[in-house]
Order: structure tokens, then sequence, then C-alpha cells
């Protein structure tokens, strides 16, 4: 798995990524009231922890496909390593 974090391709998308969340058009986008003025009151605090447990399983649905993906490679390496029939 280490190939796959340290490859270019793997790197440039996560930059990417990065910088697309952290752009300033969308923070200035959202600052649309001063926090001090919002309230959500204390229902609201489900949505939160939704979020969070959905978060939690994408990422590691994704951390589980990425070892499944990694172990298939070394696979498919030793195989082209071995000598054909």
């Amino acid at each position: 798995m280490t190939h796959m974090i340290r490859s270019p391709r793997w790197m440039t998308a996560f930059l990417a990524c990065v910088l697309i969340i952290a752009s300033p058009a969308r923070a200035w986008a959202q600052s649309g009231a001063s926090l001090g003025s919002q309230a959500l009151g204390p229902a609201y605090w489900h949505v939160f922890v939704a979020y969070a447990i959905a978060w939690l399983l994408v990422l590691g649905w994704l951390i589980a496909m990425f070892r499944r993906l990694g172990r298939v490679e070394e696979r498919l390496g030793n195989q082209g390593a071995s000598p054909s029939r």
C-alpha cells in the first residue's frame, strides 16, 4: 500500500481535493452572518452525529477498498513473476 501513497497520481488528487475544500470563495460564501446571531438549538445534535458517522463509514470503506486493491495488485504482480506453462 505504500506505493499507492507515494504515487504522484494519488498525491495530485489528494492535493486537488484539499485545495477545493479550502478555497477562499467557499469560505466567503459561508460568512453570511456572524456566528453569535445564529442559533441551532439542542434538537440538531443528531444531525451532526449522523454526518460524522456517515463520513467515518465512507472513509472506512475507502480504506478497505485501497487495501483490497493493493492485495489484488500484489497477486497480479506475483503471477507475472512466476513462469508460465
